[in-house]
């Protein structure tokens, strides 16, 4: 990357994004990105549901998922990627959200957008597990009191639900992602970050140190440094430099989704499976790069925001409620009306937590936080 490139690009924010890039948006919303992270909630609901071969699946339908659905297991098996489709999103939608904002606003920002729908899901999590114990034993409520802070992980007090673990990997990405908003959002420095990230977290592959690890986290940087670079496409245009970033994000990113995906190594890979998932990783990097440069503009459907709304809360509910509405109903209906069914009630009760927690609690906290 040369100095030229960087130079040759303002300093300081660009003007708004022409008109054609603001079609699809309601406010400052992008259409599009609203469905994708539908799609990537409802791939990792799948997968918990329907996908993972061994643990909580098997306990909630009394056998392997691969004898349960044996046709449809083998896609939902890859569902696990939906994660790593969340980590590209956020990246651009946090670029996005921040620019222009002081550190006291986007700390708000994300204390709103962040916390109401996750304490309405710990507390529903925690109530619905204490009563049906089944699939995961007692609870101490003192835990569940950790959980509500999103610290519980570093502190070493178990999840209330296995999914929280990518919530703490956000919190880091907003930790880094900070100092940046700290100095004032630029090119320059947002590239800087971009390229600096991913060099620490490769080192952090080849150096024996826990700290540089969990706070660089390599297996997720790729994805959130695409994200960002995607964002600083659709704002200032195209360039080598940030082309640059989303092709050495590719080439990790799809590395580590294969062989150390969510940072755990892998001992042995099917050929196959490879393909898939590296073909997979790729198409989300093709779609986010379409919402860069506005291609899906033309998306304006209000159902997709509707369930852009309803995401958040999805993926928060859908992992140890549902595996206890399956162990429940599974010995009454058939298979794949238990599943129907119970996706069914966990997009009610994701509704539900929206409209009456997450939007008027959001209000609250948006009126009661300063502003600066």
């Amino acid at each position: 990357m040369s100095s030229s490139t960087l130079t040759s690009v303002p300093s300081q924010p660009a003007a708004p994004a022409p008109a054609s890039q603001q079609i699809g948006q309601r406010g400052d919303r992008i259409v599009a990105l609203d469905g994708l992270r539908f799609i990537a909630a409802f791939m990792v609901l799948l997968y918990h549901l329907a996908g993972r071969p061994a643990g909580g699946p098997t306990q909630a339908w009394g056998e392997s998922v691969r004898e349960v659905f044996p046709l449809l297991q083998k896609v939902t098996q890859f569902g696990w990627l939906g994660v790593e489709m969340f980590f590209v999103i956020s990246g651009f939608a946090i670029c996005m959200s921040a620019w222009g904002r002081s550190l006291g606003e986007f700390f708000r920002s994300r204390v709103v957008r962040v916390y109401p729908a996750y304490w309405a899901a710990v507390l529903l999590t925690f109530t619905v597990v204490s009563i049906w114990p089944m699939m995961r034993g007692n609870v101490r409520f003192n835990d569940m009191l950790v959980n509500l802070t999103m610290l519980h992980e570093p502190l070493g007090v178990p999840a209330m639900d296995g999914v929280y673990w990518t919530l703490w990997s956000e919190l880091k990405f907003y930790l880094l992602f900070a100092l940046v908003v700290a100095k004032g959002l630029t090119y320059q420095r947002v590239v800087t970050f971009c390229c600096a990230w991913t060099v620490a977290a490769a080192v952090a592959m080849s150096v024996d140190n826990a700290l540089l690890t969990e706070i660089v986290q390599p297996s997720a940087a790729p994805f959130f440094v695409a994200g960002i670079a995607f964002y600083m496409i659709r704002r200032f245009g195209s360039d080598l430099t940030l082309w640059g970033i989303v092709g050495v994000s590719w080439l990790i990113g799809q590395h580590h989704a294969v062989y150390f995906p969510h940072g755990f190594a892998k001992k042995s890979v099917d050929t196959d499976q490879a393909l898939a998932i590296a073909a997979f990783v790729t198409l989300v990097f093709v779609v986010i790069a379409a919402v860069a440069l506005g291609r899906l503009s033309w998306i304006k459907w209000r159902a997709l925001t509707t369930a852009g709304l309803l995401t958040y809360p999805l993926y928060l509910l859908h992992q140890q409620i549902g595996w206890v509405l399956v162990y429940g109903l599974r010995r009454e209906l058939p298979p794949y009306v238990t599943l129907v069914l119970v996706i069914a009630i966990l997009l009610l009760a994701s509704y539900l937590v929206h409209r009456f927690v997450e939007r008027p609690l959001s209000r609250r906290l948006r009126a009661a936080l300063p502003r600066r």
